[in-house]
């Protein structure tokens, strides 16, 4: 792996231990054994718990509901990837074979390993590390996280169009699955009373599910 110092620079933390930051770093195609896959279970709490801190904070007359989807928005899969190019992170991430296959897998890897980086500087020094990392790379996000539909991920407006219309919630099925158990590729199908079934594809069921959800808001000209 390479020189890690400049990356430290960026993340603003001179790691003690850095095989924390190394095994952050290492996707489960390089190793089974040694991946980022346990950090990234707990970045994404550390994650979590600093962005509800922050807007309970900052947003002291809003209600839970109006939190809920602010958080949503500044947690979600896209957010962590916008911020993992933005801390230079694809240039050492460890990956099997020659690099990222396409854009969408590209986003599912760079996010993952954003939130095991925040557990590497959350484990190596503690929450004002994870806290500053943090409130510096997602400032901009906090500042002008956007508003109306455009803040709301596609599942949250998909739904709120269809009891605009008094129809039943949209539904989610799981129409197949492909690909190894540390790589999966999922098709997701969102089915919605009196319109055709729409598919989405992604790296996690989430991720299909807002690919689909997406796809159905373009084809009903929500």
């Amino acid at each position: 792996m390479r020189d890690l110092r400049p990356l430290e620079e960026k993340l603003g933390h001179r790691f003690t231990d850095r095989g924390l930051l190394e095994r952050a770093l290492t996707h489960a195609s390089a190793t089974s054994t040694h991946s980022n896959e346990r950090l990234e279970f707990l970045g994404d709490r550390v994650l979590g718990l600093v962005v509800a801190e922050t807007l309970h904070a900052r947003h002291a007359s809003e209600s839970e509901g109006a939190l809920t989807v602010r958080f949503h928005a500044l947690v979600r899969a896209e957010a962590c990837a916008r911020v993992a190019e933005a801390a230079d992170l694809p240039t050492y991430v460890r990956l099997a074979g020659p690099g990222f296959e396409s854009a969408r897998a590209r986003g599912a890897i760079l996010s993952d390993v954003c939130e095991a980086v925040i557990a590497a500087l959350y484990l190596d020094g503690g929450m004002a590390a994870a806290r500053d990392f943090i409130n510096r790379y997602w400032a901009g996000m906090f500042e002008d996280p956007g508003r109306g539909a455009q803040m709301r991920d596609a599942k949250t407006r998909l739904q709120e169009w269809a009891q605009g219309r008094g129809l039943p919630a949209p539904a989610y099925r799981e129409t197949a699955r492909t690909g190894p158990a540390h790589a999966p590729h999922f098709v997701i199908e969102a089915q919605i009373e009196g319109e055709a079934p729409q598919s989405g594809e992604g790296g996690s069921k989430r991720e299909a599910e807002q690919d689909a959800a997406a796809k159905l808001l373009t084809r009903v000209g929500a």
